[in-house]
C-alpha cells in the first residue's frame, strides 16, 4: 500500500505491508514520524485517515482515549492500511539522520532469574543490529497479543545478540507467558532500535541516571557505552537507582565494576524505599553508596547541590518517572537537559 503522511511541512510518502502499522513502515524507510512508545500506550503517534480503508488492530489502547475516532483518528502504531491511504499528522516531519529501526527475528535463550519478580534474558538476532545506548525495541509473539517495548541492558557496535530485563507486572500478559508458560527458545518479532533517550559521547557531558527497578536497563547499557569510550576519564557521572527491598536488589556486583572502572567520576546510590540498607550489603559493595527513600527523592536532594551542566536520563515505572520529572523541573533543571522514554 501507498502511504501519503501531510504534516505541516508538506507530505511524504512510503510504503507499507497489509499486515504491517503505518508507523513501523514510516520509520524503518527513514521517515521520522511522531512516536514514543511504539505500542499504543502513549498516543503520540496520532493521525487522521484522510483518504483510504485501514484496519485498527488494538481498539482499545489506552493511547486512543482521546483520539475521536469518528473523525478519523488514529494511532500509527495499531494501524494496517487496507488500501492506499493519506494521513495527516499535527506536527512537521523530517528524514531520520540515525540508523532506521527494522524488522528481525529473535530467539530467547538464557533466561536467568534475577529476583523473585525480575528476569534477564538473551534474544538471538536474525541479523546483527546497531544502535545508540538507551534505545529500545518493540517484541512481539504469537501467544501474546501486541508488542512490548524493552530497553536494551548491554551495548557494543552491531549485535546479534540483545540482553533485556522483564518484571512480571500482575496481570501483564506478557511477563505472564514468559514466567509461567513459556518453553524451549521461542521466536519473537523484534522492531528497532527505537528511542530518543540516548548516550552519545561526543556530546562531552556530564551523565546523571535515576531508575526505578527494572528502569535500570537502559542505564546499563549507557554505562557500558560510556566506560567503552572512557567517557568517564574526563566526565563525572552519577546514578541513582531504587528499589523496594534488599531482596529486590540486583546488577550490584556489575555497578560495582562499572565504578571501579571509572577512576572514581562515576557515584552510584542504591535507594531502598521500603527498609533500611543492611550493613553487610554496605560492606559486600563498598564502592557503591546506600540510601533510603523514594528514589525521586533520594536523587532530587543529591542533585540539588550537583553541576547543572549534565544530561539526566529517567526510566521506570510510569509514576516514579513522572514524581522524578516534577522533582527535577521544581528544582530548576532544564527540560532540554532531561532524556525519558515513555513506555506507559
Amino acid at each position: 500500500m501507498k502511504i501519503i503522511v501531510q504534516h505541516k511541512g508538506g507530505e511524504l510518502s512510503f510504503d507499507c505491508g497489509s499486515r504491517e502499522p503505518i508507523l513501523y513502515a514510516g520509520l524503518r524507510q527513514g521517515v521520522a514520524l511522531p512516536f514514543e512508545c511504539a505500542t499504543g500506550t502513549c498516543g503520540t503517534c496520532r493521525a487522521r485517515v484522510m483518504t483510504g480503508q485501514v484496519e485498527i488492530r488494538w481498539k482499545e489502547a489506552p493511547g486512543g482515549a482521546r483520539l475521536k475516532p469518528e473523525k478519523g483518528d488514529i494511532l500509527m502504531c495499531q494501524t494496517w492500511p487496507r488500501s492506499d491511504c493519506t494521513v495527516r499528522v499535527p506536527s512537521e516531519l523530517t528524514s531520520m539522520n540515525d540508523a532506521w529501526p527494522a524488522l528481525r527475528r529473535g530467539v530467547v535463550r538464557n533466561i536467568r532469574r534475577l529476583t523473585a519478580d525480575v528476569a534477564q534474558f538473551d534474544l538471538h538476532l536474525s541479523t546483527p543490529m546497531t544502535f545508540h545506548a538507551g534505545q529500545f525495541v518493540v517484541l512481539e509473539t504469537p501467544h501474546v497479543s501486541g508488542g512490548r517495548a524493552y530497553s536494551m541492558v548491554n551495548f557494543a557496535p552491531a549485535l546479534d545478540r540483545l540482553a533485556f530485563l522483564l518484571k512480571r507486572k500482575p496481570g501483564g500478559r506478557f511477563s505472564r507467558w514468559f514466567f509461567d508458560e513459556i518453553a524451549g527458545e521461542p521466536e519473537v518479532q523484534v522492531f528497532g532500535p527505537l528511542g530518543r533517550a540516548i548516550f552519545r559521547p561526543e556530546e562531552r557531558r556530564n551523565i546523571i541516571c535515576v531508575a526505578g527497578g527494572s528502569g535500570i536497563a537502559g542505564m546499563m547499557s549507557i554505562l557500558e557505552s560510556a566506560i567503552r569510550a572512557e567517557h568517564f576519564h574526563a566526565h563525572i557521572g552519577s546514578v541513582f537507582f531504587g528499589v523496594r527491598t534488599l531482596a529486590d536488589t540486583f546488577y550490584l556486583e556489575e555497578l560495582s565494576r562499572y565504578a571501579a572502572a571509572s577512576r572514581g567520576n562515576l557515584e552510584i546510590t542504591v535507594a531502598l524505599s521500603d527498609e533500611a540498607p543492611a550493613t553487610p550489603l554496605q560492606a559486600d559493595f563498598p564502592i557503591l553508596k546506600f540510601a533510603q527513600g523514594m528514589i525521586h527523592e533520594v536523587a532530587a536532594k543529591v542533585l540539588a547541590e550537583r553541576d547543572r551542566n549534565a544530561l539526566i536520563y529517567v526510566a521506570g515505572p510510569p509514576i516514579m518517572v513522572d514524581s522524578t520529572l516534577r522533582a527535577l523541573i521544581t528544582r530548576g533543571v532544564p527540560v532540554r537537559d532531561i532524556r525519558y522514554d515513555k513506555f506507559a
